[in-house]
């Protein structure tokens, strides 16, 4: 019952701290491409690779604190699904370059966060 609060609790942090940048880059990008969540993803990526990057040094070992953080926190800060739905929408719509540029941005760009954060860690 304690693992399963410590992923509801990060969960809810995770998902309140997502609203608030997503919104706070995308009001502030002025722009109609889906900055505010790119920024997230790359933002949840980078954390995750540091947090994971932590756990193999062996730092970090308590299970409700490791559940906490990634699965709760950054389960709930990234937004994986979101991206799928808004890649849908820019190639439904024909934005072809917007969704090239979408994807490279998140898919290369969050690889390349999450072994940042990873090296950075270690």
């Amino acid at each position: 019952m304690k693992m399963l609060l410590m992923v509801g609790l990060g969960s809810f942090a995770g998902g309140v701290l997502r609203f608030l940048l997503t919104r706070f880059v995308q009001i502030n990008s002025m722009s109609s491409f889906p900055w505010g969540t790119t920024a997230v993803n790359l933002l949840g990526c980078l954390v995750l690779g540091v947090l994971y990057g932590l756990f193999s040094r062996g730092l970090l070992l308590h299970t409700e604190t490791r559940l906490f953080l990634t699965v709760g926190l950054c389960g709930g800060f990234t937004t994986f699904s979101t991206l799928l739905n808004e890649s849908f929408l820019l190639l439904k719509e024909g934005n072809f370059p917007a969704f090239f540029l979408y994807t490279l941005l998140s898919f290369a760009g969050g690889l390349i966060a999450i072994g940042l954060g990873y090296l950075a860690a270690r």
